[in-house]
């Protein structure tokens, strides 16, 4: 009886699901191949994620490989935009007049997930438009990214929260970001204490700072994933997890990411959030081709 209760009720989430996103349009942008095996596979995770999409079903998603897409209709009846790809100057939004385009998106009302790396522009180039987009952004020379093991013990009441349980994982997560000045329409997803050790490089654009070595110091949680609403109704999500593929294979790491994307796209996230499950064969998909593994 309580196996049936649970089939019942995970048929209900997806059927909730499927009425409520029907005509939305996810469309992911990975970047090119980057760092080594394992590391910023950019491609693989998105189509990993899209088949998530495509199991619970109702959305409709696209997934363009190795930078910005070269189809003119890409975002024609876009609801969101994903993109995981490296950032700062080779950041696919900050070539030609990419930014633009992304910017009339954003004025149409279309969502913006952006992560990892992917939530860095620069600071002539783009920050300002991340602010107002996604309610921040990665900003060399004060945000930095050591790789730390995060524990999230508690998190908000928001549809971006729904059916995940509190975690623990390692990645590079990002923090000291740059937020819309006092954070405004801006909530905090995932929220955790870095150790000391985060702040063991030296002074650098990514490594380290006076400002961090203060925070650091004063055991203050810093935020990693955060969900932003944009005058006009728009949406936006930055997740600077995800260095590490074999991350997606954790429930609540990619749970968090799958309910942030039904969200932005305006859609309902199920009450228990977006079901999903991986096989091992499906984190061996897609891989780049950087070398032995």
């Amino acid at each position: 009886m309580r196996q049936l209760t649970l089939t019942l009720l995970a048929a209900a989430l997806v059927l909730n699901l499927n009425a409520l996103a029907a005509d939305k349009k996810i469309v992911f942008i990975a970047g090119v191949a980057s760092h080594g095996p394992g590391d910023h596979e950019h491609r693989a995770g998105c189509l990993l994620l899209k088949s998530c999409l495509d199991q619970a079903g109702g959305l409709t998603s696209v997934v363009y490989s190795n930078g910005w897409p070269a189809a003119a209709n890409a975002f024609d009846g876009a609801s969101a935009v994903v993109i995981y790809a490296d950032g700062g100057g080779g950041h696919p939004f900050l070539q030609g007049d990419h930014l633009k385009t992304i910017g009339a998106l954003m004025d149409k009302g279309v969502g913006l997930a952006c992560l990892h790396y992917a939530v860095e522009p620069t600071k002539e180039n783009g920050e300002k438009e991340f602010l107002d987009w996604i309610g921040g952004a990665f900003s060399v020379h004060w945000s930095v990214n050591p790789h730390w093991e995060a524990d999230f013990k508690k998190l908000p009441d928001h549809p971006i929260s729904r059916g995940v349980n509190p975690f623990k994982i390692r990645d590079e997560w990002y923090f000291n970001m740059r937020f819309r000045d006092g954070m405004k329409d801006v909530t905090p997803i995932l929220s955790a204490v870095p150790p000391a050790d985060t702040t063991s490089r030296k002074d650098g654009p990514h490594e380290g700072n006076p400002a961090v070595r203060e925070l650091v110091a004063r055991g203050e949680p810093v935020h990693v994933a955060w969900a932003a609403e944009r005058a006009g109704g728009g949406r936006g999500f930055g997740f600077t997890g995800s260095h590490f593929h074999r991350n997606w294979a954790n429930d609540e790491f990619r749970k968090v990411v799958l309910n942030a994307i039904v969200w932005v796209a305006k859609a309902e996230v199920p009450t228990g959030g977006v079901p999903s499950h991986v096989t091992e064969e499906q984190m061996k998909a897609n891989l780049d081709a950087k070398g032995k593994r």
